[in-house]
């Protein structure tokens, strides 16, 4: 897929940043819808397709983070968010809202280059390496597919949240470092990010039911990073019995139950 298919809404309140930004991007052959508040976004968002998202998250009319729930409430378009708060903490609310990143203002417009063409990358990679559907007992991870079902049901995931799972699930038991999954799964290793992995692991970790305290799947190595286990291959464990393995055992159970009672 050539740039020249791939639309961006572009989402900023500042025209100079959206008239350079919007440059950039325009010089890479990339289709760019540029707005200045939150309805105008997501009035656009409504009426067409995009490949991407950059949101400013302070924004008139609507706020930032009002327009990223509610595009990530009806598609999984990945999402980069801009802000110009410095804390932690502050610029993680765009990830636990469903962003796939996000560039702390001032930035560099070829920095936000680079990000966007690091993340429709791996969202439009043709290829996938290795097994194409992972299963792990309950957990079932269809890769060529794009799915991700727990128990059966489909979980609704983002598209760095897909690839962080299947970048720790083809590996069981190996460790992974911060550092590592930055650049394997937002592919670029700039330093300061390690903070947008642990937002990704929370946000996977709360959709597949996955506690942290008795982690079934995902893991956390102190001091280092994470790595994904079998359940499975895990001593002790036991497959859920579906609902006629059970009706069996309950019958089983009953006629065991009459002999005894006619003896």
């Amino acid at each position: 897929m050539s740039n020249e298919t791939r639309r961006i809404l572009l989402v900023e309140d500042e025209k100079a940043i959206r008239d350079a930004v919007a440059a950039y991007l325009e010089r890479e052959n990339y289709w760019v819808t540029s707005v200045g508040d939150g309805q105008e976004a997501l009035e656009e968002f409504s009426k067409h397709h995009f490949d991407l998202v950059i949101l400013d998250l302070m924004l008139p009319r609507v706020p930032g983070e009002r327009v990223c729930r509610a595009i990530r409430d009806n598609s999984d378009v990945p999402i980069i968010m801009l802000t110009a708060k410095g804390e932690v903490e502050d610029r993680i609310i765009g990830l636990e809202l469903g962003a796939d990143d996000y560039l702390v203002k001032p930035f560099s417009p070829r920095e936000l280059v680079a990000r966007v063409r690091a993340l429709l990358r791996r969202v439009h990679s043709d290829s996938e390496p290795q097994r194409e559907v992972l299963e792990f007992g309950e957990l079932t991870i269809d890769v060529s597919g794009h799915k991700v079902m727990v128990d059966g049901k489909e979980v609704d995931l983002t598209a760095s949240e897909f690839k962080l799972l299947t970048t720790l699930s083809r590996y069981p038991g190996r460790v992974y470092s911060r550092m590592e999954l930055v650049e394997k799964v937002l592919g670029y290793d700039f330093e300061g990010y390690e903070r947008t992995i642990d937002s990704h692991v929370k946000n996977l970790r709360a959709k597949l039911g996955d506690n942290p305290r008795h982690p079934k799947w995902l893991h956390t190595v102190h001091g280092v990073g994470y790595r994904f286990e079998d359940p499975t291959k895990q001593p002790g464990y036991q497959k859920n019995n579906t609902k006629e393995e059970a009706k069996q055992d309950s019958d089983s159970k009953s006629e065991d139950l009459d002999k005894s009672a006619t003896k």
